[in-house]
């Protein structure tokens, strides 16, 4: 990479390069079709991860977010959500 580092990089990534790097990572395979190998996807994840926090890309819409509508109690105040049918 000769004097661009990993940081340089991010800082210069293009939101259409990001969102390739987001894509593959996701499928596990570059755009022509090749798989990415696991040191690949282990790269290509830190920089979308980084790219999101230098450019400031909201929460919600930064890799890994589930938000708070996923499991949890409090979300049923502690009661069952099931409702039993006889």
């Amino acid at each position: 990479m000769s004097d661009m580092t990993f940081e340089r990089m991010i800082q210069h990534m293009t939101p259409a390069i990001y969102e390739s790097l987001k894509q593959a990572v996701s499928l596990r395979k570059w755009p022509d079709g090749r798989l990415l190998t696991p040191e690949q996807t282990e790269l290509c994840l830190e920089a979308v991860m980084r790219y999101e926090i230098e450019h400031k890309v909201p929460e919600s819409e930064r890799v890994g977010y589930l938000g708070s509508n996923g499991c949890g109690s409090d979300t049923n105040d502690g009661e069952d959500s099931i409702t039993w049918v006889n």
